[in-house]
């Protein structure tokens, strides 16, 4: 996923931010799902600890962007409908080794979006709505959550039988 180059707009950024809503909820809605739909025989209490980690934190990130997206007056996509459409699309990974590498995926996905976010906005000098520094502390905040996930995630497959071995 890419970010335009710059961000020139509170129309843009709010559109951006949604963007970062839906992500964010999609993480949600796949924590959630993830680890009740493996066999019990393949459920591990660190794998559990994660996914429900993940939730709460996508969970907080969305409220956050929610909140700016707010102060730029516009609306955001609610939680349900999001969570359906996931439920409705997506084929859930059968494995332990597939739920961490749909959770990597998810975490590495929204790094990359936050990043390629703060430089279109530092690239700018456009004024928002929104107070640019909080907007930047924020997504920074988001970011560097985002890359703690990769690490977790990452030290969590290669502790996991076959986690690590071929990624």
């Amino acid at each position: 996923m890419s970010v335009a180059a710059r961000v020139d707009s509170d129309t843009q950024l709010a559109r951006l931010l949604q963007i970062g809503v839906v992500l964010e909820e999609v993480v949600e809605a796949r924590a959630a799902r993830h680890y009740q739909q493996l066999p019990a025989d393949e459920r591990e209490p660190a794998i559990e600890a994660l996914l429900e980690d993940a939730r709460v934190e996508s969970a907080d990130h969305r409220d956050r962007l929610e909140g700016l997206v707010a102060a730029l007056d516009a609306d955001s996509i609610p939680f349900e409908d999001v969570s359906e459409l996931v439920a409705e699309q997506y084929v859930p990974p059968g494995d332990t080794d597939g739920v961490l590498y749909d959770q990597l995926h998810g975490e590495e996905t929204a790094y990359k979006f936050y990043a390629d976010l703060i430089t279109a906005i530092e690239e700018g000098d456009s004024q928002f709505s929104v107070d640019r520094e909080h907007l930047l502390t924020t997504l920074r905040e988001l970011r560097d959550d985002e890359a703690a996930g990769v690490e977790e995630v990452a030290r969590l497959m290669g502790s996991t039988d076959g986690g690590g071995g071929d990624a």
